[in-house]
């Protein structure tokens, strides 16, 4: 008889567990310690202001930063960007965290279930949020390391869409998961193939399109944010009338 796989719970990380851009994060730490200059900490800036206003993501925005991040980071070891990272978790990441989110994946440990976070962000950074945090693991994008050095190069694909599912495939696969009975959650639409590899999708601070999708398609939702009046006012109520809409389209049925 087969063992029944473990049941998980997948944790998207920029505005799902943290309020911003982990990347932004980096940026502002790495910038104080005399990494890069006013002008390189400008677009970080632009871009976690952006992404807290809105919530929408760019991929090749994404893409760009986490470029800039690994070439910041190029000839510098691992220890010493490990040790960075720890100081900049309690200085900027910690203090950002979302305690509602915090709740449900302890709550998935106290289950006894497994709690990894799937994120774009340098896969370094993102098992020190996981250790800090008391879960499992993490799966983020890698940077390039040559004899304990990092090159500055990525090693592989930007952890973002598409290849968050292909990781958790892969995941499952290695470590006898059962994703059909496993849980996922994540704030943005590009998320989309994460969260439809499980059987149990879950929106939290949930961007327009998310949020369509998650009343559509009755999953959960979780919203932890405060100060947005306005999308507290409408953005459910055009969510809603978005989602009768895609109801009330006509199908279109093959012929038998």
């Amino acid at each position: 008889m087969l063992n029944p796989g473990k049941r998980v719970a997948f944790f998207d990380v920029d505005n799902t567990i943290i309020r911003g851009s982990t990347i932004f994060f980096l940026g502002r730490g790495m910038y104080q310690r005399g990494f890069f200059s006013k002008r390189d900490i400008s677009a970080f800036v632009l871009a976690n202001l952006r992404y807290r206003l809105t919530g929408a993501e760019n991929p090749e925005e994404i893409a760009k930063f986490q470029n800039a991040a690994t070439d910041f980071i190029g000839g510098h070891g691992v220890k010493e960007i490990e040790a960075i990272g720890s100081e900049i978790y309690d200085e900027f990441v910690s203090p950002a965290l979302w305690q509602g989110t915090i709740e449900i994946a302890n709550q998935h440990l106290a289950n006894g279930e497994e709690v990894w976070l799937v994120t774009a962000a340098p896969q370094d950074m993102a098992v020190l949020i996981a250790k800090r945090l008391g879960f499992t693991g993490a799966l983020g994008s890698k940077a390039e390391v040559i004899d304990g050095i990092y090159t500055g190069k990525m090693n592989g694909l930007l952890l973002h869409g598409n290849q968050k599912a292909i990781a958790i495939t892969e995941l499952a696969q290695q470590s006898n998961i059962d994703l059909v009975n496993s849980y996922a959650y994540s704030d943005s639409h590009n998320d989309f193939p994460l969260l439809t590899a499980v059987g149990n999708p879950a929106a939290i601070n949930p961007d327009t399109l998310l949020q369509i999708r998650a009343i559509r398609d009755n999953w959960p939702i979780h919203d932890f944010r405060r100060g947005r009046a306005l999308k507290a006012l409408f953005g459910p109520m055009l969510a809603r009338f978005a989602a009768v809409l895609t109801f009330l389209s006509p199908r279109r049925f093959r012929p038998r």
